[in-house]
């Protein structure tokens, strides 16, 4: 799915546009359900192996992460900020509306930068979209760094969480949403926020998820 265009068509024909229930100043293109979207992606792409469409849904985290930046925007007003491993670009969108000077979003599935940018537009936001891998090289110089969800699986728990002290020992504030990942490090991190977010339960484990953002040092 190389071109754009098909990609946000099938996001159009495979989503609804929500809000989600912890942020709804915020409009997303959502899977209204998990599974029909797996095999749909599986589909469309005709490859094994395929990146499952972790950007068609709202995660605790990401939630967490928006909610809290909404609420104090002097978090990230007149700076530049950072979406990585974006998803659905819910953290940046809300870095956005509460007043950011620049806000990137990176993400290093195709699908998921389509996404973004339908989102970013549905919530009357612009964002600088990134089509390059971050992760593969240090940070850049940004003021404030978002994380939603990113602790859920070993690999990339291993290869975002030293980048993101590494932007935090550069100087950056790094925020990291998390609802109890099993990755999610022992230490290193400071209790920024907690909020109890409404989930599916064809997501998690729970029709509600205690969410924590931390702050990475």
């Amino acid at each position: 799915m190389r071109d754009p265009a098909d990609a946000a068509a099938f996001i159009r024909a495979n989503t609804t546009p929500v809000h989600p229930p912890l942020v709804p100043e915020i409009a997303l293109y959502t899977a209204d359900q998990i599974t029909p979207l797996w095999q749909a992606t599986q589909d469309a792409l005709d490859m094994a192996g395929v990146e499952p469409p972790f950007w068609a849904f709202a995660w605790a985290g990401g939630q967490a992460v928006a909610r809290y930046v909404l609420d104090a925007p002097e978090t990230v007003a007149g700076k530049r900020v950072l979406d990585i491993c974006a998803g659905s670009g819910l953290c940046g969108i809300a870095a956005a509306k509460a007043g950011a000077a620049h806000v990137s979003a990176a993400d290093i599935d195709p699908l998921s930068l389509t996404a973004v940018g339908l989102n970013a537009e549905a919530s009357g936001v612009v964002l600088d979209i990134r089509t390059d891998d971050l992760l593969a090289r240090p940070p850049g110089p940004w003021d404030v760094v978002l994380a939603g969800d990113v602790c859920y699986e070993r690999a990339l728990a291993d290869a975002v969480l030293p980048w993101l002290r590494e932007a935090a020992s550069n100087g950056a504030l790094v925020l990291l949403g998390d609802p109890g990942r099993s990755y999610l490090p022992a230490s290193g991190l400071e209790r920024v926020a907690e909020y109890d977010v409404p989930t599916a339960t064809e997501l998690e484990s729970a029709d509600v998820k205690h969410t924590v953002v931390w702050r990475v040092g």
